[in-house]
């Protein structure tokens, strides 16, 4: 007799046509319609990252994925509360930038932009969303208001978002939301939290599946340092329904990561650290010199998520010129160092098979209990 666990697995798999219970991260700036389709393709569900993308890039990528897979695959979107510019944070900001930019014979800019627009104040991304009616939409950084979610829902779309607190899992239920991403502190690229400047319990990724799997009735997809068969093994046995795994796809040579940030990822030992500097909400990375600059005494409170992100980005561009990585945002997990480089369906076959050789170390353990 299944448990009740075991049967709502069954019908989020069912649901998202899943043949194994593993979903690519939405990475924006990474993931690409090559991986997401590849993914896909090899029985899980591939994911694009839309949240730095506007409306008529958001319906490319969907018809450039469409056009490699007929299986189906999600998007994600960044629901933050839009950043009002604080000219006087932006000065100090740029003006403790400013010898970084000198390095390499470059002047900060003169001011920020508000480089990506909020899911939150985008009609034009909700009318592709509903025309196009991808599987799967997610959120990060929070919840659109009760209009959008409905109209998504009607549209027959599965919808999920990220929860880093058993707080927040519990306001996207009552939001009506078909499951939740428990996203611990181990994972790469940005915090999913909703207020980024309130508390934070810095739940890791098992703490948060299990709290969330043992009280909550909604499927629950475990994310943040799963690199290989054993962690997704690891999440399941906890009660998540099934694994999310960014790092682990961003040396695939499918995504979008250039030859440096690959070249971080698989080069051994790495160390990673969360910061604000790159884009002005917590987010964990590989541990560079703009990070460092975060981490310093005198460094002054950053601007606001995006702006902060647009000094990071000219900075970096400026080091890019001149051959230097120092400056990037190298987005990956606290288990970045099992990174493997593998083309995605060849990842894809060796978690599954890693994960059905776990399953079954697992099997005499559970059969003398019973």
């Amino acid at each position: 007799m299944p448990t009740s666990s075991a049967r709502t697995a069954s019908a989020l798999m069912a649901r998202l046509g899943l043949a194994a219970p593993i979903i690519q991260a939405p990475m924006a700036g990474t993931s690409t319609p090559a991986l997401a389709a590849a993914v896909s393709n090899a029985g899980g569900l591939g994911s694009l990252g839309l949240g730095a993308t506007n409306a008529d890039g958001a319906r490319q990528a969907i018809a450039q994925t469409r056009a490699l897979t007929s299986r189906p695959f999600g998007v994600n979107l960044f629901c933050h509360v839009p950043d009002a510019p604080d000219a006087a944070s932006q000065a100090r900001w740029l003006e403790y930038l400013a010898p970084a930019f000198a390095e390499f014979g470059a002047q900060p800019p003169a001011a920020l932009r508000e480089i990506y627009t909020s899911f939150v104040a985008d009609d034009a991304m909700l009318e592709v969303l509903l025309a196009e009616r991808p599987a799967v939409v997610s959120f990060h950084f929070g919840l659109p208001d009760p209009a959008r979610i409905a109209a998504l829902r009607d549209a027959g779309i599965y919808l999920m978002a990220s929860a880093t607190s058993p707080e927040e899992a519990h306001r996207i239920a009552d939001a009506g939301l078909d499951a939740i991403v428990a996203q611990g502190v181990e994972a790469g690229g940005h915090r999913g939290i909703f207020h980024p400047d309130g508390h934070d319990d810095q739940l890791g990724t098992l703490a948060l599946t299990r709290l969330l799997a043992a009280r909550m009735d909604l499927p629950i997809v475990a994310a943040g340092g799963i690199m290989d068969g054993a962690g997704i093994a690891a999440v399941l046995a906890l009660g998540a329904q099934a694994a999310q795994m960014g790092t682990a796809f961003v040396s695939c040579p499918e995504s979008a990561a250039d030859s440096a940030y690959r070249q971080a990822l698989l080069a051994g030992a790495i160390s990673t650290t969360s910061t604000r500097a790159i884009s002005g909400r917590p987010a964990r990375g590989i541990a560079n010199r703009l990070t460092a600059l975060g981490a310093a005494a005198d460094c002054p409170p950053t601007p606001g998520y995006p702006h902060t992100y647009d000094a990071g980005k000219a900075l970096h561009a400026a080091a890019k010129a001149h051959g230097s990585a120092d400056f990037a945002a190298q987005w990956a997990g606290q288990a970045a160092s099992l990174s493997r480089g593998l083309p995605a369906a060849e990842l894809m076959r060796q978690l599954r098979a890693e994960l059905a050789e776990s399953v079954a170390r697992l099997a005499p353990y559970g059969s003398a209990r019973a």
